[in-house]
Order: structure tokens, then sequence, then C-alpha cells
């Protein structure tokens, strides 16, 4: 049995919930250090699977994607903090700030419709940094986003009176604040996935891949392919949303420059490790990114002082020297990704790479 089939199996179900139940306990054990890079891998696999529809379902090359991360996060700290005075419920806060994605989503697509590849990769480039260049010069003359100084004070997550920062009691079991995001994280990214799934397999997302293979072809056919860019470059844009709005109570804190450049394209780098187009390497491709760098920074110095007894290199410069080999090899070694669709792994055989 394979590995995806083992998995949609009532054994695979019980086995994958028991470990995601498990996972924050355990890692607890290492300090909450380790439940909080849990808590943004799930965050980063939100994001990896929205720019999976643009860049793995369309064939829409964007650089910018972290532009609507931003929109999401301080849709909620402009709503949900003392700087304007609002507060906002979750309810409200989250569907405002993936429709305002969203919409930037729209503004952004609309003008690039005829643009492929590298022209159109300039243009969401320039996209995401004008946005970030935008939150970091508005706040004169008057203080919309408090400038590069960002909000902070912002409110956490809550249902009422439960708050999820903080440690609570829930029938006996003792949970911290970043284990109850923990769950709320795996509960909205089930229903990303799901989403995600139906999406994939539904005429829609036929569509978008006809139009990544060949766009003259699919308009041939008959298929809108204005609108289905727009609708790609929509979606995927509300679910940067929403994580951008959870990143905003999980931290309690932003700022422009939590949004620069090299978010994008580790999110990119996320889509592409892992199997573009491909749902479960997607996800694998974000976790690794995610948890690797942290893994590497608390190892690195450790192991220095047990082989030579001594500091030879910086820990966080041979951290990322490590980290950039590993994906150079990997994509010499595995140009489809660490997890490609079948459909893509047959291309690479017919084609003898």
């Amino acid at each position: 049995m394979k590995m995806g089939q083992f998995f949609r199996s009532m054994p695979g179900i019980g086995l994958a919930a028991a470990l995601l139940i498990a996972l924050p306990f355990v890692a607890a054990l290492g300090g909450q250090a380790w439940v909080r890079i849990l808590d943004f891998a799930i965050l980063y696999v939100f994001l990896a699977l929205g720019l999976n529809i643009v860049v793995g379902l369309a064939g829409l090359l964007d650089l910018g994607y972290i532009a609507f991360y931003a929109v999401g996060a301080y849709t909620w700290a402009l709503l949900a903090s003392p700087h304007f005075g609002l507060h906002w419920p979750i309810w409200a806060i989250l569907p405002l700030g993936a429709g305002l994605a969203c919409f930037a989503g729209v503004l952004l697509g609309s003008p690039t419709l005829k643009l492929r590849g590298d022209y159109l990769a300039i243009v969401t480039l320039g996209f995401g940094e004008i946005v970030r260049i935008f939150l970091n010069n508005l706040n004169a003359p008057i203080n919309v986003t408090n400038g590069p100084q960002g909000i902070t004070l912002i409110d956490p997550v809550s249902f009422g009176a439960f708050k999820f920062s903080g440690a609570t009691q829930i029938l006996g079991v003792s949970l911290s604040g970043p284990q109850k995001y923990y769950f709320l994280l795996v509960a909205l990214a089930i229903l990303v996935i799901i989403i995600n799934v139906r999406l994939q397999n539904s005429r829609v997302g036929r569509a978008w891949q006809a139009i990544r293979e060949d766009e003259i072809a699919a308009k041939a056919i008959g298929i809108n392919t204005r609108n289905l860019k727009l609708l790609a470059f929509a979606m995927g844009a509300s679910f940067g949303g929403v994580a951008g709005g959870i990143f905003s109570a999980m931290q309690g804190f932003v700022s422009p420059e939590s949004f620069s450049l090299i978010e994008s394209i580790m999110i990119l780098a996320m889509v592409v490790l892992g199997g573009m187009g491909h749902i479960p390497g997607v996800i694998l491709g974000a976790v690794l990114l995610t948890v690797l760098p942290e893994v590497l920074r608390y190892g690195v110095g450790p192991l220095q002082m047990a082989v030579f007894g001594k500091m030879l290199v910086d820990p966080e410069s041979l951290r990322m020297l490590i980290f950039g080999l590993a994906l150079v090899l990997v994509m010499r070694f595995k140009p489809a990704g660490l997890w490609p669709s079948p459909e893509r792994q047959r291309e690479l055989q017919e084609t003898g790479k």
C-alpha cells in the first residue's frame, strides 16, 4: 500500500490524528520555543498551499505573495489593537482580511494578465515591495500603520472569554498559549487542505492546469483564461490573508520588516522543493523549510563543541551554508521536488531526466 493510500484509510487517519494530537506535547518537552516552531510550520503550510494555486496549478510565477500575508496581518492589527481603539472578534476580522487580500490579488492580477515567466515575476516582485514600502511610510500625515515602529499590543485570538494567550486547564490538561494556537492552526490547516484538494480535482483546477501547460491551447478549447487567472490570484491571496491574521494575533506585534522579499522567496522555495502542484509535496516542503533551519540553529553550535572543542565557524553563518547546500543538492538530484505528483514523475521519466 502506498503512503497516500494508507493515510486515506481508517487506520491511517487514526494514526495521523494521534500524531497530530501528541506532537505539541512532545515538542513542549524541549521548551515552548519548539511548539512555536510547529505553529509557524503550519502557518507556512497555509502560505505554501496558497502560492501553490498560483504557481503550481496555474503556472503563474509570483514573487510578491508576501504582500497578501501583510494585508491580512495589518487588517487584524488595525482592527484588534489599541492603535485605533478597535477590538473586533475573530469571526469578523479573518473573513475581512481574506477578502481584502483577495481584492489585492485581483489588483495584482488585472494588469499582469498578458505577462508570463520572468516578466510576471518582476512585476509581482515590485508589487510585494510596494506594499511593504507603503506600510513603512503610512504614518504621516495620518498615522495608519505606525510606520517602521509597527503595531503593538495586538489582541490574541479569542472566542468569548476563552483566550489563546496564556496557559489554560482543559479537562485536567494544561495547555500553553502556543499549544492552543497549534490546535487552532491544525483545524484551519485541515480546512485549507480540503479546499485545495477539492479545487485541484474540480473543473477549475483542471482548467488552471491546462493554462499552465499551454495557454494558447487552453484558449482554443474555450477556457476563459483571463477570469481563471484572476481567480487563481484571488484564491491564493485569500489563504495568505488568513495566515497573516493568525500571525498577527500570535505575535502580538507586526511591522513592515516581517514582510520582506526573502519571505516571498522562502515560500516559493517551499512549493518548488516539495513538488509544484502536488499538495502533499507542498506541505512537506513547508514543514521542512520551517523546521530544518531551526534544528540547525540549535544543533550546529553544540556539534562544533563536541567535535572540535571550540567554535570554528559562527553557528548562524554555518546554519545558512548547510541549509543552502541542502537545497542545491535536492534541486540537482530531485528537480521535480521531494514529493512530486505522479504526472510530473512520468513526464521526467519520458524526457529521461
